[in-house]
């Protein structure tokens, strides 16, 4: 080769870079990444009304804002030593902002292999992990967007041998629990190790039509039990949503959901070594709702709107509900009072005419533990007559998750405001209290109490006398005429019984008061939970 010939090679090459060779070579790599499981499956995908894994962490992350770790992670395919083609690991996942705030962010895409697992030399996610490391590590909040099914049989063959459960565990999965939120979102079908990983969350969402979520599926279940059943019958949100109460919310598409996450992760702290962040503090405090005053009916057996209640007293604009197509005789949202994040718990009196079943007690329950959790003050508003009575009640173990409810309470060391609307009984209305806090009970006039309603408790207490009389119903309801006026809350407030009987259009300035007062000690007690003991 001439000189000229050999300078002129030089030349290119410095134009081109020393490495031309090996950028070409990511740049490749990217775009076979990006492909993910190739044109036409993704144009499927779309056909269906759902996103590809890194079009949903673009929908639900601020703009720009999405850092990539492990984008090269998949399976070469090669012509002796060139790359032809690249199956890439299903997991998609890394570091994102959402409101300007940290997120450990991640998601399987069914356009590649069905999303079923994928292993190398570390975990990406999915169940462990790095993103699971990310969050803790850097004590960030996590959003998992579920769209896979897990393992599958055929990973016997790739192995030679059958995997014990539990050799990729849920350790840190439950550890995150502890330290930072933790959101699921099942974008489509959900069975095994990631069914159970949408369980092993703060909060938990899924997509109308286009998502199911269930220990396994149909045709597990048809050669297991003979049950022929579709995917929505099993693991569609009237089932694990309404019925169940496996999933927490539904959203009506996938725009939707990603508001949903967004509008949830603005309530919750970064961690637990932190408070909640303040919100706008535009809505007066003092502002009171002439409303208040007339909206307990004069009946006593007569619901009212609890919803109202709860939207007249927060901030405008500001709740947002957990669970409300589950048990549904109790309300749970988070909300904001003078801008502070609060969780309202408040009896239904719509549903079972407020009595708590066991379907509204697991749902306070996992409510206590999410705002104790994330030191999240607790206001309830009581309408409860008790736990709900019956066959069937008694069957379904209210007792059991009701007293469960109550011993949680009992456990939580967030500042808790308790609120009587109108009726508080029985083991029910102990549980809206503080007994190791403050224990705060303020009244509206309409307010009632005891162990047990007059009504019931008089048929016990004099049904020998009632029955000896020769009108017993008249004779009834003069017992219970009598009791009736002892059990005015105005005598128990001069016994300080109850701390404050107050003008319904009070309750909002009085609790943002005590809210703000609060918010001191609660800077005392940030970090984990310690353990507590057994549970019931």
């Amino acid at each position: 080769m001439s000189e000229g010939a050999d300078s002129g090679t030089r030349d290119n090459a410095s134009e081109a870079g020393p490495w031309a060779d090996a950028l070409d070579e990511l740049a490749r790599r990217r775009a076979f990444a990006h492909g993910l499981g190739g044109a036409a499956a993704v144009e499927k995908h779309h056909a269906q009304g759902r996103l590809t894994i890194r079009e949903r962490i673009d929908a639900l992350a601020d703009a720009g804002s999405f850092s990539e770790v492990g984008s090269l992670t998949g399976q070469g395919l090669y012509e002796g030593d060139r790359l032809v083609g690249v199956t890439p690991a299903p997991y998609v996942m890394g570091l994102a902002q959402v409101d300007g705030r940290p997120v450990a962010i991640g998601g399987e895409d069914f356009t590649v292999r069905g999303g079923t697992s994928w292993s190398g030399d570390r975990k990406k996610g999915g169940q462990g992990g790095f993103v699971e490391d990310l969050a803790h590590q850097y004590r960030i909040p996590l959003v998992n967007l579920i769209d896979g099914a897990g393992g599958s049989v055929t990973s016997i063959t790739r192995r030679g041998h059958s995997v014990f459960p539990g050799v990729h565990g849920f350790e840190r999965s439950v550890q995150l629990l502890g330290e930072v939120p933790v959101v699921c979102a099942v974008m489509g079908t959900a069975a095994g190790g990631p069914a159970g990983r949408a369980i092993l969350s703060h909060w938990s969402v899924m997509v109308k039509d286009t998502s199911h979520v269930f220990a396994a599926g149909p045709p597990v279940v048809e050669r297991s039990l003979g049950q022929k059943i579709t995917k929505e019958e099993l693991g569609g949100p009237a089932m694990a949503v309404a019925t169940a109460g496996t999933i927490d919310n539904v959203a009506t598409d996938e725009r939707q959901c990603f508001e949903m996450i967004r509008r949830y992760l603005s309530y919750m702290p970064r961690n637990v070594w932190e408070l909640p962040p303040l919100g706008e503090r535009s809505d007066p405090p003092a502002r009171a709702e002439e409303e208040l005053r007339r909206i307990v009916p004069e009946n006593r057996r007569r619901p009212y709107d609890m919803r109202r209640v709860i939207r007249l007293i927060a901030d405008a604009e500001s709740t947002f509900e957990i669970q409300p197509t589950f048990g549904k005789a109790v309300i749970t949202c988070l909300a904001r009072m003078h801008g502070h994040v609060v969780g309202f718990i408040a009896n239904n009196p719509m549903v079972n005419g407020g009595a708590m079943d066991v379907k509204a007690a697991r749902k306070q329950t996992h409510f206590i533990e999410l705002c104790d959790t994330f030191h999240i003050p607790l206001v309830f508003l009581v309408d409860v007559p008790g736990f709900l009575v019956g066959r069937e009640a008694e069957a379904a173990a209210t007792l059991r998750e009701g007293m469960r409810s109550v011993y949680v309470g009992l456990q939580a060391t967030v500042p808790i405001f308790t609120v009587v609307i109108r009726k508080c009984y029985g083991m029910a209305g102990m549980g809206t209290t503080d007994k190791n806090g403050l224990d705060l009970k303020i009244a509206w006039p309409s307010a009632e109490w005891g162990s047990l309603p007059i009504e019931g408790g008089v048929a016990a207490a004099f049904r020998r006398e009632i029955e000896a009389a020769p009108d017993p119903k008249a004779r009834e309801a003069e017992i219970e005429a009598g009791l009736r006026a002892n059990a005015s809350p105005f005598r128990t407030a001069e016994a300080f019984g109850v701390e404050e009987i107050i003008d319904p259009r009070e309750t909002r300035s009085i609790l943002c008061r005590f809210i703000e007062a609060a918010r001191g000690r609660m800077q005392t007690t940030l970090g984990p939970k310690p353990k507590a003991g057994v549970r019931p």
